[in-house]
């Protein structure tokens, strides 16, 4: 630390981080400006990851690089895509289409222990058996109104979003 600030929470001094696939036919760069992630509870992130929940950092769409091979994307909505090696099938990225930002997985990162989880997002859809209370805040997706405005938008009023995703025929 220096005068009791962390160079860890210092975007000044923190150093770029790099991940990608299982396979290693996609890779990336990015140069985030901090160190936290979120969990993100929704029902697509869990049909996605074949978990229980996703583990990302959000951070700008032009702090990433990606270095080598070419991420696949899946328009998981009518307003989001989903980013995936096309090789592996390892998950990558998700973001929406009129955003200037994008989320990175954790678990595709070289070391995910550089960072921290902060909070938990569509907690409505968390699965209570899974859940290990940590202290962190948590989100309902239909409190968060620009996600629900992108709901409402493409799918109308009566949209469920994160509980009963719609699936893609």
């Amino acid at each position: 630390t220096t005068n009791g600030t962390s160079l860890m929470n210092d975007p000044a001094t923190l150093p770029p981080v790099e991940g990608g696939c299982l396979c290693g036919a996609v890779r990336y760069r990015a140069t985030p400006t901090h160190r936290e992630g979120y969990y993100r509870h929704c029902r697509m992130c869990q049909l996605v990851f074949g978990n229980t929940r996703a583990a990302f950092c959000n951070l700008r769409k032009d702090e990433v690089e990606w270095t080598s091979g070419a991420s696949s994307y899946y328009a998981s909505s009518n307003f989001a895509a989903r980013g995936f090696c096309g090789q592996c099938g390892t998950p990558l990225s998700f973001a929406y289409d009129d955003s200037q930002h994008m989320d990175l997985s954790i678990g595709s990162l070289d070391d995910p222990a550089a960072f921290a989880p902060a909070s938990h997002f569509a907690i409505e859809s968390r699965i209570a058996a899974w859940h290990a209370e940590d202290g962190l805040s948590g989100e309902r997706l239909d409190a968060n109104a620009p996600t629900m405005a992108r709901w409402t938008q493409a799918d109308g009023v009566d949209v469920n979003p994160g509980v009963n995703a719609p699936r893609k025929a």
